[in-house]
């Protein structure tokens, strides 16, 4: 039998992909990439699904810190927002796809698979980037040749005697280091689903508290003066700024295949991180630094989330990146609050604000005939352009 190797969350989607697969005559070992959505309760019930299923073999890779170094370390230092709203949580998808790689080589297997449907934009993600970093391998994805209809998944497998879980039965659920995100069902129709569903964001803390972020080189480095790699630092905020219902979201945007999705997502985070970076760049970048950089942040956050992480063009873009998030470094200090997180103090070496020049609004180290010369001089064309305008 030809070996294949299956991207296996243990969804619905992955979990019918490996009957489906055996039964085209395929040998299916399955790959599970933690990039930090799953508890070790559950990367041991994926592994026994995986073996109930029919699974010849199991792999169990750990991608945290893959994923924050190669690619969360880069949306923090571009405070990156698709369509600014969405924090990219499909990256994870590129870790998954290396990973598979790797072991698609290890057991000199040529066929790989994923669970992706024709509807979606994973499939672009998980094919491009396949096509990119292992141009032989064949990709075989059972979702998109039968249609990608969820009842006939959950039909076919509890007919071979899988049970489907309640929850998977009515969204599909993607889960990472990075949050959650959530689509079928009302939320495909732009409805506003029912509260029970989230994960992550229940409002229980209600009395206000602070944190502190330490950054070093636009990364955060130290969580309450305690020094931790980002990633433990990302996983810590993503349950203390959930418990004050802050990172939820819902977003309507362009997908790569040429339509409109929704979705509603939990990211309380990554967002804190992306606030705290915002509060410090703010403070230490120029201000031609930071306008180049929201351009830049654009093409990265265009380039991650449509499938585009391998261009050539990326290495480029993260060059400039590393550049610029040189002098980022300092502490930010945070204030939480239900459903809101607010920086609201900034420290740094790299300061731009220096009170020996100035300090806005109340002291200055120029006169004020220099203030007079300068604001003529500024004005001077929108002045020349007013007059000719009132002559007309």
């Amino acid at each position: 039998m030809q070996k294949v190797i299956l991207a296996f969350s243990g969804g619905l989607d992955t979990s019918f992909c490996v009957p489906y697969l055996i039964e085209q005559g395929y040998n299916v070992i399955t790959v599970t990439v933690d990039t930090g959505g799953f508890s070790n309760k559950e990367l041991r019930e994926i592994a026994i699904k995986s073996k109930k299923l029919g699974a010849s073999k199991h792999y169990q890779i750990d991608g945290k810190k893959s994923i924050f170094e190669k690619i969360i370390s880069f949306i923090i230092k571009t405070n990156s927002l698709y369509e600014n709203s969405y924090p990219n949580m499909c990256s994870d998808r590129y870790t998954i796809t290396e990973e598979a790689v790797k072991i698609a080589k290890k057991e000199n297997a040529n066929v790989i698979a994923h669970g992706s449907s024709a509807m979606g934009n994973d499939q672009v993600r998980f094919d491009v980037a396949l096509m990119s970093i292992a141009p032989e391998m064949k990709i075989v994805t059972p979702i998109r040749e039968i249609g990608g209809s969820r009842k006939k998944e959950q039909e076919y497998l509890e007919k071979k005697g899988f049970p489907v879980t309640s929850l998977n039965k009515k969204y599909s659920v993607n889960q990472n280091i990075l949050g959650i995100t959530y689509s079928g069902s009302e939320i495909d129709q732009v409805q506003e689903p029912d509260e029970s569903m989230f994960l992550w964001t229940k409002l229980t803390k209600k009395n206000s508290s602070y944190l502190k972020l330490e950054f070093k080189k636009g990364v955060p480095v130290a969580l309450n003066n305690k020094n931790m790699f980002g990633a433990e630092i990302l996983i810590k905020l993503n349950k203390i700024a959930g418990a004050y219902g802050f990172g939820r979201g819902y977003y309507t945007g362009n997908c790569v295949i040429g339509i409109k999705g929704h979705i509603a997502f939990e990211a309380p985070g990554i967002l804190t991180l992306i606030q705290a970076h915002i509060a410090l760049e703010q403070l230490v970048l120029t201000k031609t630094q930071y306008t180049i950089g929201k351009f830049i942040s654009e093409q990265f956050t265009d380039l991650l989330y449509t499938g585009k992480f391998y261009d050539p063009s990326m290495k480029d873009i993260k060059s400039f990146i590393d550049s610029q998030q040189q002098y980022v470094s300092g502490s930010v200090i945070l204030k939480l609050s239900p459903h809101q997180v607010q920086a609201v103090a900034v420290t740094s070496p790299f300061s731009l604000i220096n009170p020996k020049i100035a300090t806005y609004a109340q002291s200055s180290s120029w006169t004020a005939n220099d203030a007079k010369g300068f604001i003529k001089l500024y004005g001077l064309q929108s002045k020349i352009s007013a007059e000719l305008k009132r002559k007309d």
